[in-house]
């Protein structure tokens, strides 16, 4: 498939034009310019064809020493060289810019197809700014509203030359590719039963989550290779989520950098909050989340708070203390780190922590090992024979707390799902069945079992009675 990328300066409507060629709200929208930052990729479809597209930053020159801006400017430049066509998108409402033009003389430059988008088209000064663009020699603009869906067949017939003939859409698509659930906008059934085995050549999905300016973005370009994403030491220069795909030991991975989580009463402008939304998001719909800490910064309620949040979603949790290389004595700080971490997530054992350093590359490796490993956790399923078998030894040990002076027998337990262990328990009284009860059967699961640092779900269920159930 060819790649086609937007171009233009900021706050043009070129992430509106992205979410309406993939059909979905990938990008984040907002009427702040320079809201985009790092740049995105994802499969669109006009008509019959699919292609990639890929948003970027806006393109302006960069005065004085910000260095975010310059990075933004680097990197789009850089993607830039990577795609096949151009859409050069303009506003129709404010008109041709100084700013424009430049780019204009820009991007002639590079030899590339050049196709012309005036967008916002809808207004009354559209048709003036398309007869000025005239002047940039990139022939007819296509007139557009990305965000009141007019002008796509037009923009089609503009890029129709470009498409290669026999590329023809599928309206099946792999849902498993590049995070296809956050794409989509989708949410899990926590209760879907999942009968399927690993599939190795699926990837894995990972969220790199963590405070802000803990070294998230620095970690995916150390596991990558390369300064795919924008790091700077102003905290919250990750907006968007960043994915990228990459194999590690023959294991497919798919990496999604986040936005910092703060305290919730912090984060007071919307653009953090549709930050902190996409982040939750990712968190939710992650194989594994790699919760990265800062080891040069005392552990925060915040830290423990994502811990936690993450178990209670279901997701496989592994610890990346970074900046390791700048503790003295780390023996100690690991044991503070252990029993700050299991207090507030104390319903999960034996949590992995794997110590690194980011910037220096140090540590990658055995992460990336250590991830293989906790999905794997994550994964695994029981038979139901030992199980039960394993649950008349549990009984036998310790037998549950009456009920109404009855006994509360364990009848059966399967497992019906992975990705967590989720188990049925059929019993007696299960609304009398107390969690430190449920507690002892989950510990003795991990144990038997061998289920260290995943959360493990129980389902409760009420086993017939032949002499009361007909």
């Amino acid at each position: 498939m060819i790649t086609i990328a937007l171009v233009g300066r900021p706050n043009v409507g070129k992430s509106s034009l992205f979410n309406a060629l993939v059909g979905k709200q990938l990008a984040l929208v907002h009427d702040t310019p320079g809201l985009t930052r790092d740049y995105r990729i994802a499969e669109g479809r006009l008509g019959e064809h699919r292609f990639f597209i890929m948003d970027t930053a806006g393109l302006e020159s960069v005065k004085g020493e910000d260095v975010v801006r310059k990075q933004m400017q680097e990197k789009t430049r850089a993607a830039v060289m990577k795609a096949d066509v151009l859409l050069f998108v303009i506003d129709g409402q404010e008109g041709i810019t100084e700013t424009d033009r430049q780019m204009a003389r820009d991007i002639r430059k590079w030899d590339k197809p050049i196709v012309l988008l005036v967008n916002k088209s809808d207004t009354k000064k559209s048709k003036q700014t398309a007869d000025d663009a005239l002047s940039f020699g990139f022939g007819d603009p296509v007139m557009m509203s990305a965000a009141h869906n007019d002008g796509f067949l037009d923009l089609q017939d503009a890029l129709e030359k470009y498409f290669p003939e026999d590329e023809i859409a599928e309206e099946a698509v792999d849902k498993e590719d590049a995070f296809a659930e956050i794409e989509e906008g989708a949410d899990l059934d926590k209760e879907e039963v999942d009968e399927e085995e690993v599939d190795p050549t699926k990837p894995i999905k990972i969220a790199i989550v963590g405070r802000p300016n803990v070294g998230k973005s620095t970690l995916l370009n150390a596991i990558i290779g390369e300064e795919r994403a924008i790091t700077s030491p102003i905290a919250g220069t990750t907006r968007d989520p960043v994915s990228v795909n990459w194999i590690f030991e023959g294991r497919h991975f798919r990496l999604v950098d986040t936005a910092g989580l703060r305290k919730r009463h912090k984060i007071v402008e919307r653009i953090e909050k549709m930050s902190a939304a996409e982040t939750q998001r990712a968190i939710r719909l992650a194989h594994v989340v790699i919760l990265v800490l800062d080891a040069t910064q005392d552990l925060e309620h915040q830290d423990q708070s994502i811990a936690a949040h993450v178990i209670e979603e279901g997701r496989a949790l592994v610890i990346a203390v970074n900046k390791w290389d700048e503790v003295k004595d780390g023996d100690t700080l690991r044991k503070e780190l252990r029993e700050k971490l299991g207090y507030d997530i104390s319903q999960v054992k034996d949590v992995p922590m794997v110590t690194l350093s980011a910037l220096r590359g140090k540590g990658i490796d055995k992460l990336l090992s250590t991830v293989i490993d906790t999905y794997s956790i994550w994964n695994r399923r029981v038979a139901t024979a030992p199980l039960n078998r394993f649950l008349e030894r549990m009984e036998s040990a310790h037998q549950p707390p009456m009920a109404s002076g009855r006994s509360n027998r364990l009848r059966y337990m399967t497992q019906i799902k992975a990705k967590p262990p989720t188990f049925a328990l059929w019993v007696s009284r299960p609304a009398d069945l107390p969690d430190s009860y449920q507690r002892y059967l989950i510990n003795g699961l991990r144990e038997e079992f061998d289920f260290p640092g995943v959360p493990i779900r129980f389902s409760l269920r009420k086993s017939k009675n032949p002499y009361t159930d007909k």
